[in-house]
């Protein structure tokens, strides 16, 4: 009996344009330029001691000669991203109709966290959220996983994870 549900959140509970799309189209910065900055920076602020997030991206921005504040560049990349109203309906119906949690696991840093604590659906319909600038654990890893389980009184077998990136899905059933 499925019990949970465990979505991963952007791509899935929330869709968006890449951010490497974005920047290639509006300040013609190319993604093999952005791509490696982007995992640079997003290793060091998924983490739970991480600096504030600008920290490292004002260096980077400026790099490419954009002048953006700290405000300005959250607004550019959080601000294209949209609820995935279809995901989130079966998610109601399905926690309403047969008491299933739902929970996100999501790798992602502080400010883009507190950003969708915003939404009022993350909190009418998801039981609870994981991000891995709170827990430390980053998506494959396998202790992201046992962490809800445990802390949820969970077995793999009663529950189902939903993700849109290949790896995540492969370590989650392993």
């Amino acid at each position: 009996m499925i019990k949970a549900i465990i979505f991963d959140l952007n791509g899935i509970l929330i869709k968006s344009q890449k951010l490497s799309e974005k920047f290639e189209k509006d300040f013609n910065i190319s993604s093999s330029d952005f791509l490696p900055k982007l995992f640079e920076v997003m290793e060091k602020v998924r983490q739970p001691n991480a600096l504030p997030s600008f920290t490292y991206w004002e260096p980077v921005l400026k790099s490419w000669n954009l002048a953006m504040t700290e405000d300005e560049f959250w607004k550019y990349w959080f601000k294209s991203e949209k609820p995935n109203e279809v995901i989130i309906q079966f998610a109601r119906e399905l926690h309403e109709e047969k008491n299933i949690k739902m929970i996100v696991l999501s790798n992602n840093f502080r400010e883009r966290a507190d950003y969708y604590g915003n939404y009022p659906w993350l909190h009418e319909v998801i039981y609870k959220a994981y991000f891995s600038s709170r827990t430390g654990l980053i998506k494959p890893d396998l202790k992201a996983w046992t962490l809800i389980l445990e802390e949820n009184n969970l077995a793999p077998e009663e529950c189902l994870y939903i993700d849109d990136q290949e790896k995540n899905t492969n370590a989650a059933n392993s």
